[in-house]
């Protein structure tokens, strides 16, 4: 018997990886996407920390579908900028920006920042929740993180959102550049929501 698990996210690259992984991790759970429930409404993201927003959009999407939700919040922290984008990654060139575009503004922020000082890491923290019969929610939290260097122009077609700019460390390509299996066994997302699944193994049996 398997269970149903949501995937709250609409975002159509993170949901793809978010299936992928899990699928992979071999969990006997029927996953659904965010699109299968069209009166879902739109979670605003208004946590300080990648946990606080993961917490939010887990919790919103199992209480309105009685379900188990999966969510991440995720992103780049960039050295140069204390930490920026950090939370504001997919919008930091505007709440309606694209992915193209917040890349390109990274890339004018450190454009004089020398070789030895572009370190930056992929965080990544993975959140499922549940809606207990007391109404209380419960959580299962894994996160993780990537570090690796930017680099000065884009490189690759695949993945999305920063990857063309991420070169990991130990690695002469970015996570563009890799192959989806490859990415996922080093990437931030791939990490945190592997060691979720292990987790979540013990809520679907």
């Amino acid at each position: 018997m398997t269970t149903q698990v949501v995937l709250a996210s609409r975002n159509p690259g993170k949901a793809e990886e978010l299936r992928r992984i899990l699928i992979e991790s071999g969990l006997p759970v029927e996953l659904l996407g965010a699109e299968a429930f069209s009166d879902l409404p739109d979670i605003p993201e208004t946590g300080a920390t990648f946990t606080d927003n993961s917490k939010i959009k887990s919790e919103a999407v199992a209480r309105h579908t009685g379900l188990i939700a999966i969510a991440d919040d995720s992103g780049l922290a960039v050295d140069a900028l204390n930490g920026m984008p950090g939370v504001l990654s997919a919008r930091w060139a505007g709440k309606a920006a694209s992915n193209v575009r917040n890349l390109e503004l990274v890339l004018e922020q450190v454009a004089d920042v020398p070789p030895e000082r572009r370190g930056a890491a992929f965080c990544c923290v993975a959140t499922a929740a549940r809606v207990e019969p007391t109404g209380e929610v419960s959580f299962l939290v894994s996160e993780a993180d990537v570090r690796g260097q930017l680099l000065r122009e884009p490189r690759g077609t695949g993945g999305f959102g920063y990857d063309p700019i991420f070169q990991p460390d130990g690695y002469d390509i970015t996570t563009a550049e890799m192959s989806s299996q490859a990415k996922d066994a080093i990437s931030h997302r791939g990490q945190a929501l592997t060691s979720l699944a292990a987790q979540l193994a013990a809520w679907v049996g």
